[in-house]
């Protein structure tokens, strides 16, 4: 049995598939980024999850995709607890920008995710290539989730945010500033955190404060990013991640400025990683 997996920060979504390419089960976990989280939580993580571990002896191959995954250290040492808890598995992990490739093309194109953090690729039909390393939350990350969430609080304490919204926003969090930098200076995962406050956007009705938001953390995304790449005029840009997803309209609306075709705004990569390793599954078969 193949189990699959597209990790971020926040949650990790995770597929097994048995020997036909048939779903076993569909579980979620948190977030499994190694470059953020300690080996202790990421092990607590896993293990308390109870279809991974009544399935994990059974389990063949491991295919993790995900966020922290594309320096080798952390991978190293995820490789190493899924090694220790799958104990009869192959286990592979990789950086989940080649996830979003397979969720978004099989041409030629630009891939961007736009989840908790945010990242840019692009892919030339075989390879990925990525000509801006990442550095996270705290220097890069434009448009995503914790991205968002820094220009919520900022502009709260600036009040550059309209009263009413400050008045609702006050409701759905503890704005005050003891509790705001003990959870960003003392306490684990300040980028999902942070990201938690970008959920004050999404889940509310859009206005014109909320459309200049996202309009200028997209417009920094293209410039920063999407048109570091040469080949962005001429290929597709695709999109996954549920920023993306709820951002679609903006996205198409900034990309129209710099003459960019949009192409598949996919919410969720792991859809897509499943029609990979199934169509696998066939070839293997005809073979």
């Amino acid at each position: 049995m193949i189990l699959l997996a597209d990790g971020g920060s926040t949650k990790c979504d995770w597929i097994l598939l048995d020997d036909s390419g048939d779903i076993v089960f569909k579980t979620r976990t948190e977030g499994l980024n190694p470059a953020v989280f300690e080996k202790q939580l990421l092990e607590e993580r896993i293990r308390k999850n109870p279809e991974l571990s009544s399935h994990k002896k059974s389990i063949e191959t491991v295919h993790f995709y995900g966020a922290g995954c594309g320096t080798k250290k952390p991978t190293l040492m995820l490789k190493k607890i899924f090694e220790e808890f799958f104990v009869n598995a192959k286990i592979t992990v990789k950086e989940d920008m080649i996830a979003a490739v397979y969720a978004a093309t099989t041409d030629p194109g630009i891939v961007c995710i736009l989840g908790t953090g945010s990242n840019c690729c692009y892919f030339d039909g075989t390879d990925i290539h990525m000509n801006v390393d990442s550095l996270g939350y705290i220097l890069m990350d434009e448009a995503s989730g914790n991205y968002f969430g820094k220009r919520l609080i900022r502009d709260y304490y600036y009040k550059r945010m309209p009263e009413k919204l400050m008045l609702d926003f006050e409701k759905n969090f503890d704005l005050s500033s003891d509790i705001i930098k003990e959870n960003l200076y003392k306490r684990e995962n300040p980028n999902t955190y942070l990201a938690s406050f970008a959920e004050f956007i999404f889940t509310n009705e859009r206005n014109e404060y909320f459309y200049e938001v996202i309009k200028d953390g997209i417009k920094e995304f293209m410039e920063t990013r999407v048109l570091s790449f040469p080949e962005s005029k001429d290929v597709p840009i695709h999109f996954i991640g549920s920023i993306a997803h709820f951002s679609e309209d903006i996205i198409k609306s900034v990309a129209s400025t710099y003459s960019l075709t949009i192409g598949n705004i996919v919410r969720r990569p792991i859809d897509g990683i499943i029609d990979y390793y199934r169509n696998e599954v066939i070839k293997k078969k005809q073979v």
